[in-house]
């Protein structure tokens, strides 16, 4: 069997380091235009460069995402912006519009195109079109089941390469063409500026009877009716390879490092472990689920790969995130004296006990000795100022990249 990629999403360049020292195989960013999360930090020609030096440095691919549905008033830029990434070299490009498909051919030629879900790539015809017009990879729709990409998997090239998503939000909308937000708030999610208003919660009023609201189900806020829950498909990786998924795609370009840390680290050692022996990989299910919430997360579904969702797949009653830690920051470096600078995300104290997470699912904890400002080195008790650079001296010596965090107070 062919050990499938483990793919990782990195919303600025801190995350993309912290992706690939967790495990990732390769990373999927966005640049300043084209990308459908226009709410990320994104990377810019020098963050980009930067960010893929490191990765090949590392030996580790990176895909940048030029997947939004180009408008006329798009075309002129996406030219300069085509050869500029030829130039940058990524390893692929990820894109949905067939204009701009055939454009990157021509303006980057030699980088792989890998075709977003957002084609809604439903059957095995399609995948044969794309790989006609030269692209090496589809993103499959997530409508789709594990028998449908069985089928998939048998009927195209053995050299073409199917990427499925195996953990984080859904969509409501067919694989993530919604007008919703467009509709409601002027902000489309095809071009990325989705508000999503699936998270919103909504309630039923009657033609005839304005401004009386009907709670769809019995609680007085209404309910959440279109909020999917969280895609989690740690248990299944056998079932997956079986389908012949050639690459496992994490969501999230708008989730903090402890996020990717801890999705990374769980689905990295899930896959190893089944590939050194599955009856390891099946012993240690309860720890991957245990790590794995670690992530902020909606409750989990296995969403479309064992059949259609049915209402368990949403969450009615709550829009909110599972949060079970909070991330404190990571580790840029480790000086001479032991002490570590990181710039800190959430407030901690002298005093604490923190959590060290590290690449082999173990955590390491340790007493915060000593908290002082990496300006001008004056010590304070606590860090109330988010992204203040700290120094910090621990009762153990973490490593640069590793990820702090504690239990959340209310867990």
């Amino acid at each position: 069997m062919k050990k499938p990629e483990l793919l990782l999403p990195a919303g600025n360049l801190d995350t993309l380091k912290t992706a690939i020292a967790y495990g990732a195989d390769a990373v999927y960013i966005g640049g300043e235009a084209f990308s459908l999360r226009a709410k990320a930090d994104n990377f810019d020609k020098e963050t980009m460069t930067e960010a893929i030096g490191f990765a090949h440095a590392h030996g580790v691919k990176v895909y940048v995402t030029v997947n939004i549905f180009a408008h006329n008033a798009d075309i002129d830029k996406a030219g300069p912006y085509l050869r500029e990434l030829a130039g940058i070299r990524p390893d692929a490009l990820i894109i949905s519009d067939p204009g701009l498909f055939m454009m990157a051919k021509e303006l980057a030629p030699g980088i792989d195109i890998h075709v977003s879900t957002q084609m809604n790539s439903t059957n095995y015809e399609a995948f044969l079109f794309w790989y006609r017009l030269g692209a090496k990879r589809v993103v499959n729709a997530r409508e789709l089941s594990l028998a449908e990409l069985k089928e998939i998997r048998s009927r195209i090239p053995e050299d073409m390469e199917i990427e499925s998503f195996v953990h984080g939000a859904m969509c409501i909308s067919y694989s993530g063409r919604c007008l919703l937000s467009g509709y409601m708030t002027g902000r489309s999610a095809n071009l990325g500026a989705c508000t999503h208003p699936c998270r919103w919660n909504y309630a039923v009023m009657e033609e005839k009877r304005p401004g009386e609201y009907f709670p769809v189900e019995e609680d007085e806020r209404g309910t959440y009716i279109f909020n999917s829950r969280d895609l989690c498909m740690i248990e299944h990786i056998p079932e997956l390879i079986e389908a012949g998924v050639d690459s496992f795609k994490v969501e999230g370009r708008m989730k903090t490092q402890l996020y990717v840390a801890a999705a990374a680290r769980a689905y990295r050692n899930a896959i190893d472990d089944y590939f050194t022996d599955p009856e390891l990989y099946r012993r240690r299910i309860p720890l991957y689920k245990e790590e794995i919430g670690k992530c902020t997360y909606r409750e989990f579904t296995t969403g479309f790969y064992f059949g259609k969702p049915n209402e368990e797949a949403q969450i009615y009653d709550s829009n909110t995130y599972v949060k079970n830690y909070t991330f404190l920051g990571s580790v840029a470096e480790v000086l001479p004296d032991g002490s570590v600078r990181i710039e800190q995300k959430n407030k901690f104290c002298t005093g604490d006990e923190i959590e060290i997470l590290k690449k082999d699912l173990t955590s390491v904890f340790a007493k915060v000795l000593r908290i002082r400002d990496a300006a001008t080195g004056a010590d304070q008790e606590s860090c109330p100022h988010s992204r203040q650079q700290l120094l910090i001296t621990l009762t153990g010596t973490p490593e640069v990249y590793d990820i702090l965090c504690v239990r959340s107070k209310e867990q």
